[in-house]
């Protein structure tokens, strides 16, 4: 993963893949994620493994659009106009070679496949943040699922 020049996040499968409350508010959910992509490519290559020119893609559908990150020069915020799959392909389609989708949604991992991409779960960016909270991350003792 070396010199990757593009990192496409599917914001609604990270976000989801942990059960944190985020349910409560999509949009501060995206903007946490979106803050701490910004502070792994600040850290340097090493917890991204981007190019130093590499870039950071977060697709972000539903309510999760109104989500207002703090700008960084290399995380581009997209805001699907529809479903946030088919603004991934797009995306992946526009960036041509050089795309590592972080998904684990496997009918959008066949799709992104099709273009040329590839893919990792979110356990593996989870993994390189360093798998913590940001700091303004609610603590919401008891509830586990957005079920319970």
């Amino acid at each position: 993963m070396t010199g990757l020049r593009h990192l496409v996040v599917d914001g609604a499968n990270v976000v989801g893949s942990r059960p944190d409350g985020w349910w409560r508010d999509r949009a501060g959910a995206a903007r946490r994620l979106a803050a701490r992509l910004a502070g792994a490519l600040d850290a340097g290559p090493a917890p991204l493994d981007l190019a130093d020119d590499g870039l950071v893609h977060l697709v972000l559908e539903g309510a999760a659009r109104a989500a207002d990150p703090d700008p960084h020069p290399r995380l581009r915020v997209v805001r699907a106009a529809a479903d946030g799959d088919g603004a991934i392909v797009d995306v992946v389609r526009a960036l041509g070679a050089g795309v590592l989708v972080v998904t684990a949604d496997r009918g959008l991992a066949a799709r992104v496949a099709a273009e040329g991409a590839r893919t990792v779960g979110p356990s593996a960016l989870l993994d390189a943040l360093g798998n913590q909270p940001s700091p303004d991350q609610p603590s919401h003792p008891g509830r586990t699922s957005p079920d319970s």
